[in-house]
Parts: structure tokens; sequence; C-alpha cells
């Protein structure tokens, strides 16, 4: 399961005096103990994903801005938190696999125009579970919506 293999990690990381990845790791086991307190149960592998991708896209959105506050160490730092989160990530599908995978959810809704836009998101973002950024899929429904 994937949070004992984090919580693994973690005591390795500490073992290797990895202070990034410690705190790192010690955030996302946190968060998703947040979140199993708030479901009140245990969580699946993909509860974990799905937090885990949460955070990636905070370390994105940090490094982005204190790049443009001109904290290029911090942004550095953001980075390399991202990198050791992205590693608990399934592997991302390719653009040809989502485009493909948007278009036959298009198909199966039959959807015709841009108003189709959150049924086709609700669908898609079911389907690839993780294994692709929501801003990525977006522009590919509007673009295909769009023909």
């Amino acid at each position: 399961m994937l949070i004992d293999q984090l919580q693994s990690d973690l005591k390795q990381a500490q073992l290797d005096r990895d202070e990034v990845k410690v705190v790192t790791l010690r955030l996302l086991l946190s968060e998703i103990h947040n979140l199993e307190i708030q479901k009140g149960g245990n969580l699946t592998d993909q509860d974990a994903i799905q937090v885990a991708q949460r955070e990636v896209k905070k370390r994105k959105e940090a490094a982005e801005g204190f790049r443009q506050g001109g904290r290029e160490d911090q942004a550095q730092k953001e980075e390399a938190e991202e990198k050791i989160l992205q590693a608990y990530m399934p592997a991302q599908l390719s653009n040809e696999e989502l485009t493909k995978l948007v278009q036959d959810s298009i198909n199966e809704l039959g959807a015709k125009s841009l108003d189709d836009m959150g049924r086709v998101m609700g669908l898609v973002m079911g389907k690839v579970a993780g294994r692709a950024d929501g801003s990525v899929v977006s522009n590919i429904v509007k673009e295909r919506l769009s023909e």
C-alpha cells in the first residue's frame, strides 16, 4: 500500500539525513492522515494519490510564485519537494492517449458544445485517476468541443 511505502521511505530518509525528503514526506503523511480523519476510516491508494496530486500542484504554484517574486532559492526548494512527491504518482498519460480518451468520452456522452464540458470533464477525470493533470485535460476538452 502507498501509505506503507511512504512511511518506509520516511524512515530511510531520516536515516540518510535527507532533510528535504523528511519534511516533504512528513507533510504528505500528515495530509493523508487528515483526510483519513475526515473520511472516518481507512483510505485507498487512490485517496493517497489524490492528496499527493494536490501537494504537487501546490508546489508547482508556489515555485512559480517565488520565481515571479525573485526568490529563486525558495522556488528551487519547492521544485525539489515536487520532484520527491512525483515519485509517488502513477505514470502520466501521454498527450495522444489523453486526447483519445477525451474523444472517446465525448463520443460516449454525445457531447456537442462547451455546454457539455462539465459532464465530459467528470467522465474523463474519473477514467484518468491521477494519471493526468486537470488543466491539461481541460485544455484538450475545450479544444475538442470547440471544433
